[in-house]
């Protein structure tokens, strides 16, 4: 049988940001001029099984909605919109948000450690569409070894994230941010000559829409778990710190499983009934594998 003992949110968070060092950067705020806003995009990982995961990333750019009703333009094309991102128009306007390009490992953002990528003052209005370009020095490293990691032939070296405009977290008025989660275990695909192919996945979130899970597995560091919450639409993982610390943010309300996939000697376990609401954090506490 399980022993599990119940955790604060801020008692485990706490003690985990104690334990790795957060790439969450701060910028200056930014007084609006009329006819602006600001967007803040931040970055976190949906974590695969790898040792590292360094991304290549050269910018980012939004496409914005000035019209009076940005519902007329549900039905637009917008992967069509999206490949000409210098056009301007009466009602579309496109704005490079300026991010310092690099390469971002993304291991180093999981378990609810972010960082924010770029915020930058834009045209008011519907953000409709976000896109990433995406540079050619991918990589990952599995079992201490490094391999290139490729964009596939013909496919484009960008991703496009159409939102509606409402989605986005105005903490301010006139100050939005939003957070994208990079699906590591969707985006990096191993083929059947060892060659692996990025096929970005982002999903977008905001702090307070969204719920979260957290707790910790006993004994992680001998164990290698893997967490992975599951129901009829949606699944979300963590690997937990080596302390065995875990967070999984970006949830939809609703009631969830949890399969713990254990390394051996230890057994996996399976948690059912994980009920979560936002914006508050559910606790599962100690989860202690038994061999």
């Amino acid at each position: 049988m399980k022993t599990r003992k119940l955790l604060s949110f801020a008692s485990i968070m706490a003690i985990a940001v104690a334990l790795f060092v957060t790439a969450c950067n701060k910028s200056a705020s930014v007084e609006l001029a009329p006819g602006q806003q600001s967007l803040a995009l931040y970055l976190t990982d949906g974590p695969g099984l790898f040792d590292k995961v360094l991304v290549d990333i050269k910018s980012i750019k939004v496409l914005v909605d000035t019209s009076k009703n940005t519902r007329n333009h549900d039905s637009c094309n917008w992967n069509r919109m999206g490949i000409d991102d210098h056009r301007r128009d009466s009602s579309f306007v496109w704005h490079d948000l300026g991010i310092k390009a690099g390469i971002y490992d993304l291991l180093q953002l999981r378990n609810g450690t972010d960082t924010l990528l770029a915020e930058s003052n834009i045209t008011k209005g519907s953000i409709r569409l976000i896109k990433i370009e995406i540079g050619t020095n991918n990589s990952v490293m599995k079992d201490s070894i490094t391999y290139p990691v490729s964009i596939p032939l013909g496919a484009p070296n960008y991703v496009l994230i159409a939102t509606q405009g409402h989605e986005y977290d105005e903490y301010l008025p006139g100050k939005n941010r939003l957070w994208l989660d990079f699906d590591v275990a969707r985006s990096i695909v191993q083929e059947r000559n060892g060659v692996f192919y990025l096929r970005p996945v982002f999903h977008f979130f905001t702090k307070r829409t969204s719920a979260s899970i957290i707790g910790k597995i006993i004994p992680q560091r001998d164990a290698k778990a893997v967490v992975t919450v599951y129901n009829g639409t949606d699944t979300a993982y963590a690997l937990p710190t080596p302390e065995g610390y875990f967070c999984i943010r970006g949830l939809k309300d609703g009631k969830y499983s949890m399969y713990i996939n254990a390394t051996t000697p230890y057994l996996d376990s399976t948690i059912q009934n994980v009920v979560v609401a936002a914006p508050k954090e559910t606790s599962v506490g100690f989860i202690t594998l038994r061999k």
